[in-house]
């Protein structure tokens, strides 16, 4: 049994210092073993450039990696979240998983599905969905983030590579997640941790209002825990990686070895209308 908690907050834009002490106050009391945090939860979203979200961005270190890794090393937990990646010439919408044990070593992810104005300023994630096998913890976390949950393939990859658990930080400004998420839940019988902002954003007279409602789906879809759309809050849960393990549904059919991927062609060539 692992003790997650969801960490919902509304950063400032640009303000990377108030925010992560902000973010700092909110989990000072919490007892877990993993931390998810949103996407980008130490600058905030509506970046306008490239130029601009290169300003903000962090190679392998920086404050918000920094935060992460004490708070892994404090918590003797897992730490997940997202921030503005730089490698090289490129740059990413992109999250960082910290173990206590990898403090120096994280697993990072770059978005792979680019959103709306992301596409003016990131790069195209080029990490492939990427898992974290935590032997210590026993269980097997899958990197998303956002957007990445209305391609059913980005979930699907996470659980055929061993995902027991999607940590999904977000900036949802849409309402048809709710339906998705625990759809992706049940298909791949995992669990689903959906870290969301709250608040809006103003940038060049257009207005971002992110949703809220941050949740914790369990393997049978079900919601074991959800904020509410607004305010800053930490929802709790108990997980169980190991029951997500045996995706079979009754006698006969299991979700994982049921799948018939030369039957799939079609996935890598869209057909135009």
């Amino acid at each position: 049994m692992l003790r997650l908690a969801v960490i919902q907050s509304n950063p400032q834009f640009g303000n990377i210092e108030f925010n992560l002490e902000r973010l700092k106050t909110q989990v000072e009391n919490v007892d877990a073993d993993i931390f998810v945090f949103t996407e980008l939860c130490s600058t905030g979203y509506f970046f306008q450039s490239r130029k601009e979200a290169l300003s903000m961005s962090e190679e392998n270190s920086g404050p918000t990696l920094q935060f992460f890794r004490e708070l892994a090393e404090q918590k003797q937990a897992v730490v997940h979240g997202g921030f503005v990646r730089r490698v090289g010439e490129k740059v990413f919408n992109a999250s960082a998983l910290f173990t206590p044990e990898s403090l120096h070593t994280p697993t990072f992810y770059h978005k792979t599905h680019l959103f709306y104005k992301e596409k003016q300023c990131f790069d195209p994630g080029d990490s492939g969905f990427v898992v974290h096998c935590d032997n210590r913890r026993d269980c097997t976390f899958g990197l998303m983030i956002c957007y990445d949950w209305r391609f059913p393939e980005a979930a699907r990859t996470l659980m055929v590579k061993g995902a027991d658990i999607a940590l999904c930080p977000s900036n949802l400004v849409t309402d048809a997640w709710h339906k998705v998420m625990p759809a992706r839940a049940i298909e791949n019988k995992m669990y689903m941790a959906v870290a969301n902002r709250w608040g809006n954003e103003m940038r060049n007279g257009e207005e971002l209002q992110f949703k809220g409602l941050s949740a914790i789906h369990s393997y049978n879809g079900e919601t074991m825990e959800a904020a509410k759309p607004e305010g800053d809050t930490v929802i709790y849960t108990e997980i169980h990686p190991e029951k997500t393990r045996d995706k079979s549904f009754n006698a006969l059919n299991d979700v994982q070895y049921d799948r018939r991927p030369d039957m799939y062609s079609a996935l890598t060539e869209p057909v135009k209308q």
